[in-house]
């Protein structure tokens, strides 16, 4: 299912997608409803929220639906909350292609772009058709166990199979496209797309990729051989991790959904035919986003 381009220029119904047990993002929830409702526009509550946050503001005047309904009807949904709240809702939305604007009421906010203080005046933007699209690429990735698919996800960030909370190593086989790379053993390895190289990734020591580049990377953590570096292999390589030894291994996807693996169980990974859309305000820079959050433009401390 595509957007048509006159649906996400001029949205008229537009789903809100928050964060849980936080006052802070219900009052910021309720006036942003009325506020597009004064505008004209269809305002759907995604169900989870209005259960929730619906406890503490009265949210009874909207539509509630879930994600199906939302994927279905709505031209964009805004998400309120941090990264960790975009990424649940990227997955839910990205088989629908609904394009996803971000209003950070975390911390960090790598793909929550819009300060709470501008959500109103940010949205006389979104509904004018002032908005910057961009799309970001999502894994697509399946376990499987004798020869049979046992489980399947996407991600947005990354996927990471890691040794679980026994403290021995993992050991695995990489394989891209049909092809041994290397053994091995480590605490485990990202498989990290670029929007998720500031995440997991980063901290691991891996690099930072434009979220555009066509590439996906590969970091291992802590690994036994100091030789095994972070590498980026093409968007379209099929990546596959073969568990050989382990006591307690899993997957991540996304660091929300977990799943306990087992010794010769494949993680099998390629960039998903899916993508999302982010709509960004105008004069959205990616480099003065990472400046900003990462503190680039600080000056040295020091006499």
């Amino acid at each position: 299912m595509n957007r048509s381009f006159a649906s996400i220029r001029s949205p008229r119904t537009i789903a809100l997608v928050g964060k849980y047990h936080s006052l802070e993002i219900a009052e910021s929830l309720r006036r942003l409803a009325e506020y597009l409702h004064e505008r004209g526009v269809s305002v759907f509550i995604e169900r989870e929220t209005s259960e929730h946050i619906g406890r503490i503001v009265d949210l009874s005047r909207w539509v509630t639906c879930g994600f199906n309904d939302i994927g279905a009807h709505a031209d964009v949904a805004i998400v309120l909350g941090g990264d960790g709240t975009m990424l649940n809702a990227a997955r839910r939305l990205a088989r629908y292609c609904v394009p996803l604007v971000g209003v950070n009421q975390g911390r960090l906010g790598f793909m929550t772009d819009i300060a709470r203080d501008d959500m109103l005046t940010c949205m006389d933007d979104l509904l004018d058709g002032r908005f910057i699209q961009e799309n970001r690429m999502l894994l697509a990735a399946e376990v499987v166990r004798g020869g049979k698919e046992i489980a399947s996800n996407m991600a947005l960030n990354d996927v990471v199979v890691d040794k679980g909370a026994i403290g021995r190593m993992i050991e695995f086989e990489l394989f891209i496209d049909g092809e041994f790379i290397y053994n091995l053993r480590s605490d485990g390895l990202i498989v990290s797309t670029p929007t998720g190289s500031t995440a997991y990734s980063m901290s691991a020591g891996g690099p930072i990729m434009h979220p555009t580049l066509g590439g996906i990377g590969l970091v291992p953590l802590c690994p036994h051989a100091l030789t095994n570096r972070p590498i980026i292999v093409p968007d379209n390589a099929d990546i596959e991790l073969r568990v050989v030894n382990a006591d307690d291994p899993r997957v991540h996807f996304d660091g929300q959904v977990t799943l306990d693996l087992a010794r010769d169980d494949c993680v099998r990974l390629r960039r998903s035919e899916h993508k999302i859309c982010f709509l960004h305000p105008p004069g959205y820079s990616y480099f003065a986003m990472l400046r900003q959050k990462l503190h680039w433009s600080e000056r040295p401390k020091g006499p």
